[in-house]
């Protein structure tokens, strides 16, 4: 099965499914090359990973798969120059980049025929990336998991302004997709393809502790909360962290107390450990 958009033109996939990159659930080989060799693009998450692992993993999912693959990388991450190095090393066929500016990277990569996606939180930041010379853009709405944009604008509003403000830019959606009939509404506000998160932490290649899988799959529509304002906002599962979070936040807690709350705990401890509080 195939379905043609510009997004899948420009990364030589069959179907516009993207996977997100997911610190620990795709901090691994398996998880995107499985994603890959179903015809999507799989993203291998180089947020959390040392050096060399992400070495060995971007040569196992190259050893495994002759398709298109990506390597997310936060720019705010401790030793970002050493890693960008190595993927201009690697010469990773796509690179989807968040958390900072096109210009700290785009030459080298472009240099080297990389395809260069910028992740972006709406129409102002979209222009200055498209101008800068991006090949494509991911538009992330208040609905998405892990890092939304600030103003937690929805990606129905959002996408719709990213898509009319770069019209000819290959554009891919992300917060809130988790089926089929998501991908649709993606294509109709004028994207090239969808990016799917925590529907693909459910799969079996992305190797979380089934503790966690379980509290989401029992997890409602409601069951999250948004947290972190000025420490790195973040969207999770309602647990105890969370809920402390919150409490601090709307407490009027000094910005001391709230880091310290908010360093206390590590996606690292539900992702391995089971422990989901």
């Amino acid at each position: 099965m195939r379905i043609e958009t510009k997004v899948t033109r420009l990364l030589g996939i069959d179907l516009p499914i993207i996977q997100a990159g997911m610190s620990w659930a795709s901090s691994n080989a398996a998880l995107p090359l499985a994603v890959s060799r179903a015809g999507g693009l799989g993203v291998i998450a180089a947020g959390p990973m040392y050096r060399d692992d992400l070495a060995a993993t971007i040569d196992q999912v190259r050893a495994g798969t002759d398709r298109t693959f990506a390597v997310n990388l936060p720019l705010y991450r401790k030793g970002v120059e050493e890693i960008i190095d190595l993927l201009v090393e690697k010469r990773v066929p796509v690179l989807i980049a968040s958390q900072g500016g096109p210009k700290k990277y785009l030459e080298r990569f472009k240099a080297i025929g990389t395809v260069c996606l910028h992740v972006v939180a709406g129409p102002e930041h979209a222009l200055k990336a498209a101008e800068a010379g991006v090949d494509g853009l991911i538009a992330v709405g208040g609905e998405a998991g892990g890092h939304p944009p600030p103003e937690l604008i929805s990606t129905l509003v959002l996408g719709r302004a990213v898509a009319k403000s770069v019209p000819d830019m290959p554009l891919i959606l992300s917060g809130g997709f988790a089926d089929g009939r998501g991908l649709a509404a993606a294509l109709s506000l004028g994207a090239g393809a969808a990016q799917f998160g925590t529907r693909f932490m459910l799969s079996a290649e992305a190797r979380l502790h089934n503790a966690y899988r379980e509290r989401l799959l029992g997890a409602s529509i409601s069951d999250t909360l948004v947290v972190g304002r000025g420490l790195g906002m973040i969207r999770v599962l309602r647990n105890r962290f969370a809920t402390s979070m919150r409490e601090a936040e709307e407490g009027g807690a000094s910005e001391e107390a709230r880091r310290a709350l908010f360093s206390a705990s590590t996606l690292k401890a539900a992702a391995f450990d089971g422990d989901v509080e």
